[in-house]
């Protein structure tokens, strides 16, 4: 009997992993082949294919097609795809530590503090010697965690038990704060800078595979970060005292998901700019449809993550085209009403 409920249990989170592998892929497609050009999904898959195996011939295929694959959508689906995975799993790792599903690096400041770190390299015109083209989501990832321990020291002077709803209100007033500057140093520049204003809005558009190069080592890092340190996001979970009892170094694990979490958020919004509500979505999504474990709620969330992220890409560039919608207005759109429910229904159970 015990071994059926196991076969069970894997069988179902096999699922889990095939139905939410088969959404990023079908979301790719889509992304891919959807636009003012239509391309066929074979042709897609022929020239992917002949990029990684190069003995693969594309003598039948459109020289427009590879050159709209290769060139403009695929390194924007897969740009929008990683930046929908860190805001994802760094949503849930916050959800988790912080005990409650209205976190995320959105509703918390973190993205704020982010944006202040671009906007303010920009307005500067910071470099970082030997950095290159690192400069930007370093700056970024550095005033993320400078936001979220600010966030944190100012909720623990307000009430010393930190309750997630006084660093959620706390977040919110963060957010605002360092909106405000960032508006400061828009108006102060002139026209110069004015263009960054639909960045700060969300968009991957026309960004290269040069924008992957600086996300992606951001990516591993705080990914493999988050996912090795699941087993204690479980317990802590369920309380600092109880993690404690269990043997888990809070403080230390603590600190190792913030960082984390700063460095996905980070260097998210540095090639993409502020796109609010994808850590509050999919998570929550993902935890009703698969449990709260974060051994299977993290990864998941980065495959779910990328997908939503790739859909709301999507419809930003084709609901009115050929006018583009900032991508985070979509996903504010559908954000803020999921954040309303949860709301509401946390209430309720007070």
């Amino acid at each position: 009997m015990q071994k059926q409920y196991i076969r069970m249990y894997l069988n179902n989170k096999i699922l889990a992993y095939v139905l939410a592998a088969a959404f990023l892929l079908s979301a790719m497609l889509m992304g891919i082949s959807i636009g003012t050009v239509s391309v066929p999904p074979m042709t897609i898959i022929k020239v992917i294919a002949a990029e990684v195996l190069p003995f693969i011939s594309l003598e039948n295929t459109d020289t427009m097609h590879s050159n709209i694959i290769m060139n403009i959508r695929l390194p924007r689906v897969l740009l929008a795809g990683l930046v929908g995975a860190s805001l994802a799993i760094a949503g849930a790792a916050f959800q988790g530590l912080l005990r409650n599903p209205l976190a995320d690096p959105y509703t918390i400041g973190v993205s704020s503090g982010a944006s202040l770190g671009a906007v303010l390299t920009l307005f500067l015109g910071l470099s970082i010697p030997f950095a290159g083209m690192f400069t930007l989501p370093l700056f970024s990832i550095l005033f993320s965690f400078l936001t979220i321990f600010a966030v944190l020291l100012f909720a623990r002077n307000i009430e010393r038990s930190m309750k997630v709803e006084t660093i959620i209100l706390t977040g919110i007033i963060f957010s605002s704060f360092l909106g405000a500057l960032i508006s400061l140093m828009i108006a102060l520049t002139g026209e110069e800078l004015r263009q960054i204003i639909g960045w700060l809005l969300g968009s991957v558009s026309m960004r290269g595979w040069a924008y992957i190069n600086i996300i992606l080592p951001f990516f591993v890092i705080g990914a493999t970060l988050l996912l090795v340190n699941s087993k204690e996001l479980n317990a802590m979970s369920f309380g600092e005292e109880k993690a404690h009892h269990i043997g888990v170094d809070v403080q230390k694990r603590k600190m190792m998901v913030l960082i984390a979490g700063s460095i996905l958020t980070g260097a998210a919004v540095a090639v993409s700019g502020t796109i609010g509500f994808v850590g509050l979505v999919i998570p929550h999504l993902t935890r009703l449809l698969w449990g709260p474990d974060h051994k299977h709620l993290l990864p998941l969330s980065i495959l779910m993550g990328a997908g939503f992220l790739i859909i709301a890409d999507l419809v930003s560039r084709t609901i009115i085209a050929p006018t583009e919608l900032p991508i985070g207005v979509i996903t504010a759109i559908i954000g803020a009403p999921v954040f309303a429910i949860i709301l509401i229904k946390r209430k309720n159970k007070l």
